[in-house]
């Protein structure tokens, strides 16, 4: 233990492992990190898979700019709004995967979780049928560390620790690949007890995990039939990610629930939310209906807002979703090449989403190390997995550059 220590105690860090051996980045052009020592550091991640029209975009910042000098925000409790939340909430509804759709805005992907989450047992209670509780969730899932997240986490280590298996009863975890599977559970537990199913369509923090073949329309038949609300978690893949606007798209999902964050303002202000069907907020805008609990300070942040909208342009105008999908081919192709490597036992690729499996004589965290060192960000992911999720401005001979590196890495 030492009192020279940064005061900041770092996210999600086994803190004797990084004192003395943290980066501080103190700048950003583009695709590139800089650090306090000045070096330049390629950003294969693009942060937490967020900064999707790369960083320090002036676009961005005068948009910001502009809007605290009119209104910084107000909130969106009761009778209140603020322009700038209607306006990006109409436009969200406009992109929407789910016809019809309300916006629920908040600060965050974990906010969007819990509020999902809760709005699915709520939805139930005011159903009438209040035995439907159980939020089930898929094994190696990652949903944030809320309460929530927490409890329907299918990484164990993120729910370990607190003293009881889930911070929040009646949760459980399917099969994240076999559809018999999740149809056990879910008979064994009865649709009369389950409010919500929740799915990445591609598994972020689990290990980079493309869907099955007809994973993903076998839970939406599961639901269906068992009357249980369809969460999908776009997060990570939401705004770009895959090369449409939302994965649902790709994977021709039709939810009752959607949240995002991350993408909608590629990280230049805390954002996130969920996007309502029909069905679940139509018992909540009758006459008679119950007030729906949600809310934080920042629910609809109107800078927060504004720069959300001016984001939504930049992919527009700069067509950054076209350019995912070329990316994603030139990515597939690099790592087939790579997976003949020895030390390389999988690869896999959707979208702007990159995972290479190691053999497990090596380690994906020391090797996310060494990139550092030759010049390149990567995050070492559960399967001793390594993440490529850069920028959509990436150009074609940076990611082919970053991918020669790990191979370069591996080889040794």
């Amino acid at each position: 233990m030492t009192s020279d220590a940064p005061a900041l105690w770092s996210a999600q860090a086994h803190m004797p492992s990084v004192l003395g051996r943290q980066l501080v980045i103190t700048r950003a052009k583009d695709s590139y990190v800089y650090t306090a020592d000045g070096r330049a550091l390629f950003d294969g991640t693009a942060g937490l898979w967020h900064a999707n029209v790369g960083h320090a975009r002036p676009e961005l910042a005068e948009a910001a700019h502009a809007q605290m000098l009119r209104l910084e925000t107000y909130h969106v409790f009761g009778r209140y709004l603020n322009d700038r939340a209607v306006e990006l909430a109409e436009r969200l509804a406009a992109l929407s995967p789910v016809p019809d759709a309300k916006v629920i805005l908040n600060s965050g992907g974990s906010d969007a979780i819990d509020v999902a989450c809760k709005l699915a047992r709520r939805y139930w209670q005011q159903d009438g049928r209040p035995g439907k509780t159980v939020v089930l969730s898929r094994e190696f899932a990652y949903h944030g560390l809320h309460a929530y997240g927490t409890s329907i986490a299918g990484l164990d280590f993120n729910r370990a620790g607190y003293g009881t298996d889930s911070l929040v009863p009646e949760t459980a975890r399917v099969s994240t690949d076999d559809i018999a599977a999740v149809e056990r559970t879910v008979a064994e537990i009865g649709g009369d007890n389950i409010a919500a199913l929740v799915a990445e369509p591609v598994q972020g923090t689990g290990g980079v995990n493309p869907p099955a073949p007809g994973y993903l329309e076998g839970l939406q038949r599961i639901c269906r039939d068992n009357d249980i609300l369809l969460i999908v978690d776009e997060v990570i893949t939401g705004f770009g990610r895959t090369g449409v606007m939302f994965a649902c798209e790709r994977y021709g999902l039709q939810p009752d629930l959607v949240t995002f964050a991350k993408g909608v303002t590629s990280g230049y202000a805390p954002l996130g939310g969920v996007l309502v069907a029909p069905r679940v907020w139509q018992p909540f805008y009758r006459d008679g209906a119950p007030t729906f609990r949600y809310g934080s300070t920042y629910s609809g942040h109107a800078t927060a807002c504004a720069v959300a909208m001016r984001n939504i342009d930049l992919l527009e105008e700069e067509k950054l979703l076209p350019r995912v999908a070329e990316l994603e081919l030139l990515l597939a192709d690099e790592l087939s090449r790579l997976s003949t490597c020895d030390g390389v036992t999988d690869t896999r690729v959707a979208g702007l989403l990159g995972g290479v499996t190691l053999a497990e004589h090596l380690s994906a965290e020391a090797a996310a190390d060494e990139l550092v060192e030759r010049g390149f960000i990567t995050r070492p992911l559960r399967g001793n997995t390594l993440q490529i999720s850069p920028p959509f401005i990436t150009t074609d001979e940076e990611l082919r550059a970053m991918v020669r590196e790990i191979g370069a890495v591996i080889a040794g």
